[in-house]
């Protein structure tokens, strides 16, 4: 099975580059650099970039880039993919350029969700200042944090992210839209990280491509000035503030010009996986967390 260190890195598109750049910068504290076309590098640590976004006909997410720890894992993860059938493309040399790494793999799961393996992200280290006075977030070894990607055939593409991604199951959920309703199965998935969860599976489609995509910063001061700022700014809440059951994560949701929300929290639990056992929670929060304000909420 692959090594996958972390989510290194999470690439959408927008019709309103404009949009994501004050949302970036204004809300979310994150430092913006645009590139050569227009696209957005949005740095959130010493890393070049850790959302990248381009411009498009369509709000979605695009691709969720997980690293590798060098070349020889790398190699090792393309024979991997060989060995058990899945077809997949090395990234060329512009595209490299452009993820600003030295090797590239892209492939799509049984549900169609577009992975990029990475391995030697290029970087000058130039240090992160944020525009909003965020003092940082939780990066590093964990990754940038995590993302709910929607998996409509559930089991082919758990076995699939389970046997040759390498990912193991930290717990289940499974959400009930609607008293009279089938459960809708959510699996949360680690890597090889201390992080509670790297990815998670949401059983339905999801006409953005993804669910919701999570960062961390390092107090909850920071969460609730960036909720301020949320307010000020007139970006759409998704779901109020809550403590997770799993993670522990204290955090909201706010939705993005992409479509797809962004859980902005802090306090994850960091496990050692040798001593945790999985579980099934049957809530979603200890407390908080009214997903009904922006999810289930009818359109204007």
């Amino acid at each position: 099975m692959m090594d996958i260190r972390g989510l290194a890195y999470v690439v959408a598109s927008s019709r309103d580059l404009g949009a994501w750049r004050r949302q970036a910068e204004d809300v979310l504290g994150m430092m913006v650099e645009e590139g050569p076309l227009g696209d957005l590098y949005i740095k959130m640590d010493e890393r070049p970039f850790r959302l990248f976004v381009s411009g498009g006909p369509a709000d979605r997410y695009v691709a969720s880039g997980w690293e590798l720890a060098g070349e020889e894992a790398f190699e090792q993860a393309c024979a991997e993919l060989e060995r058990a059938g899945v077809p997949y493309e090395r990234g060329c040399v512009e595209l490299c350029a452009v993820r600003r790494v030295n090797g590239l793999a892209s492939l799509r799961d049984p549900s169609g969700n577009l992975h990029e393996l990475v391995w030697g992200v290029r970087s000058d280290f130039r240090r992160f200042v944020s525009p909003a006075g965020v003092p940082g977030f939780v990066t590093g070894e964990l990754g940038m944090g995590h993302t709910v990607l929607p998996a409509a055939n559930f089991e082919e593409t758990w076995a699939f992210l389970r046997d040759v991604m390498g990912f193991g199951l930290s717990d289940i959920h499974r959400f009930q839209p609607a008293p009279d309703a089938p459960a809708i199965p959510i699996y949360f998935l680690h890597c090889n990280n201390g992080r509670h969860h790297s990815l998670a599976l949401f059983g339905a489609p999801v006409p953005s491509g993804c669910v919701h995509l999570m960062v961390e910063v390092e107090n909850l001061v920071e969460v609730g000035r960036a909720h301020d700022r949320m307010q000020r700014a007139g970006v759409k809440l998704m779901a109020t503030l809550g403590q997770h059951v799993n993670d522990r994560m204290t955090s909201f949701y706010m939705d993005t010009p992409s479509g797809f929300a962004i859980e902005y929290g802090f306090g994850g639990l960091v496990l050692d996986w040798t001593r945790h056992s999985v579980y099934e929670a049957s809530e979603v929060s200890v407390w908080g967390h009214d997903f009904g304000v922006g999810f289930n909420a009818p359109a204007n």
